[in-house]
């Protein structure tokens, strides 16, 4: 009896003794967050109780009690108070210095006249420096309540805005990013008024336009690469202005829950800024950068070093951007039948289909993913066959590309398939298709834009993901009205009762993933973020309320109050 009491005596002991240490050893979380509804986005478990996160990964996703198990004293509790959270949204496409140089210059985003344009121009006169540069981005004519009374092949005049600003240079860009608006001092600078006797043929520049009244003198309007020509002459930024642009842009994100950014274009500048940012403990966003395709030097020199993959997913290079085609707001997108309201014209081819060629496959060669911009129909088809005849030659390479097309808007129905067949990602900004959808039919006409206008759910359907986003500064950031977009096809108005083609809503669900776990996979990212998944990134969104049940007329009063990024609260919401 003493014998097995001894026996049992020892086992208590060693239990007691394994129990003790594996409390000692088991890891303790930095915060626990619960009290809400929790979205993953992992296909295992679609919602969770409680997540708990140790410094900057998901420790447990789970049920409350086990995530209890790893609270210490140390621990932060965040009670979501009946709130929301989801994984961190990612900008699928978008400008990050646009982003910030938009809080910086004249923002036109919400102009609903060319009177708007005027005023505002006007007013910044008045605190201007002599001969300063008054810049601004986001007017759209297609937008505005109504047309001056004089305009050229459907764009406004500079002649009010020369009468506002006689002595200051004024170049604005259109909301699209694909055509720009200068006053007569602009034009004077860059040298094009002295030019204007001898007509329209001074004008002419490979893949632009610059629209010519019938005297053969420039309107003010400069389409695609034409741009340049005042670009140009436009003082480059500065040190400070590039600090104090970058910090506006991690702000902008923080407030609109975003905590991933796939930044659509970058030259030498920007990726110095972005360095020197990286190197200073500053990069406070993850970047997802593709080099600017207008850059052949600095493609050739990265081919040779290959990508950057950063450890810390902060700053990353791997993918090239290549702008294809105009957009149809200015009627740059290239087509393959002409415009319904320009008969003749076809758009504009704004980069040799040769280059796409070589980069696609330059990029299979070296490890880099090729995203091309495409928004008319010809300019996708074209896109597609060169990468589909890179991906054919170099088969033995075995590449996983993710070759990308930027927008994908306007697309013919022969070529919808192909997307899946070439596993070829669309990146869709869905809240474009809220605010050109009720003039891009002047552009297409019913046919076309029903058989081939963003066309979401037939390109899931054949199986190929959506990357979302906003092409910021093109559109404002918040990621609400671009999923409000995704879910119900209207305007964010709330036109019309039904939605436009409204066969090709997305679901919430599909459009949540479009802007989390969609949106990595389009940056090779989808093993480190997109869900909320034991060993992934801490990055997460809280919303105010539940936009995945609120009523579809309630989805447009949802509110970012928190974000988290790296296992760190950087936005909340004041009350």
């Amino acid at each position: 009896m003493t014998s097995r009491f001894s026996q049992f005596l020892l086992i208590a002991i060693a239990l007691i003794f394994f129990s003790s240490c594996s409390d000692k050893n088991k890891e303790s979380a930095t915060i626990i967050i619960h009290g809400g509804t929790i979205y993953t986005v992992d296909s295992t478990q679609a919602t969770v109780e409680a997540v708990a996160v140790k410094d900057n990964k998901i420790l447990f996703a789970g049920s409350l009690e086990d995530a209890e198990g790893f609270k210490s004293e140390q621990t932060e509790i965040i009670d979501l108070e009946g709130k929301t959270m989801t994984p961190g949204l990612i900008e699928g496409h978008g400008h990050f210095m646009g982003l910030g140089y938009n809080e910086l210059e004249l923002d036109l985003m919400y102009t609903n006249s060319y009177q708007e344009i005027i005023d505002a121009v006007a007013e910044r006169v008045k605190t201007a420096k002599p001969g300063e540069w008054i810049t601004g981005r986001g007017w759209h004519q297609s937008k505005w309540d109504s047309m001056p009374e004089y305009t050229v092949k459907g764009f406004q005049t500079h002649h009010r805005l020369s009468e506002v600003s006689p002595d200051n240079p004024v170049y604005l860009r259109h909301a699209s990013g694909h055509a720009g608006f200068a006053n007569e001092k602009a034009m004077e600078i860059a040298g094009l008024i002295a030019l204007s006797a001898d007509g329209v043929k001074n004008y002419e520049i490979e893949g632009g336009e610059v629209i010519v009244d019938q005297a053969g003198r420039p309107t003010g309007i400069f389409s695609e690469r034409a741009g340049g020509l005042i670009g140009k002459h436009i003082p480059a930024n500065t040190p400070e202005s590039n600090n104090q642009a970058f910090n506006l842009a991690i702000e902008a994100c923080y407030k609109n829950g975003i905590t991933g950014f796939h930044d659509a274009g970058i030259g030498r500048g920007t990726i110095a800024l972005y360095d020197r940012m990286k190197a200073e403990g500053n990069m406070n966003i993850r970047i997802y950068a593709m080099l600017t395709g207008n850059d052949e030097e600095l493609l050739n020199e990265w081919y040779e070093k290959g990508p950057h993959i950063d450890p810390d997913h902060r700053f990353t290079i791997r993918s090239i951007k290549l702008n294809c085609d105009g957009a149809l707001g200015n009627r740059g997108a290239w087509l393959l039948e002409s415009y319904t309201d320009r008969p003749g014209h076809f758009g504009l081819e704004t980069l040799p289909m040769e280059m796409v060629d070589k980069t696609a496959r330059n990029g299979l060669r070296n490890g880099f993913q090729v995203c091309s911009h495409a928004i008319g129909d010809r300019a996708n088809r074209e896109i597609l066959d060169r990468y589909e005849a890179a991906l054919t030659e170099l088969s033995m390479l075995g590449t996983d590309h993710r070759f990308r097309i930027e927008h994908a808007q306007h697309l013919h129905p022969d070529d919808i398939p192909r997307f899946a067949e070439l596993q070829v990602i669309p990146a869709m900004q869905a809240v474009h298709m809220s605010s050109d959808r009720p003039w891009a039919i002047d552009r297409l006409g019913e046919k076309r834009i029903k058989e081939g206008a963003y066309m979401w759910q037939d390109l899931l359907q054949s199986g190929i993901p959506i990357v979302n986003g906003t092409d910021v500064p093109v559109e404002p950031l918040n990621p609400i009205a671009s999923f409000y977009a995704s879910v119900s096809r209207k305007t964010l108005k709330g036109t019309p009762e039904g939605g436009y083609e409204p066969e090709q809503k997305m679901t919430r669900e599909q459009a949540l993933r479009s802007y989390t776990l969609d949106a990595a996979y389009g940056a090779f990212e989808e093993d480190i973020k997109g869900s909320i998944s034991v060993g992934k990134l801490a990055d997460f969104t809280i919303y105010n309320q539940d936009l995945m049940t609120v009523d579809e007329d309630k989805i447009l009063n949802t509110e970012v109050v928190m974000t988290i990024f790296d296992g760190k609260v950087v936005y909340e919401k004041e009350d």
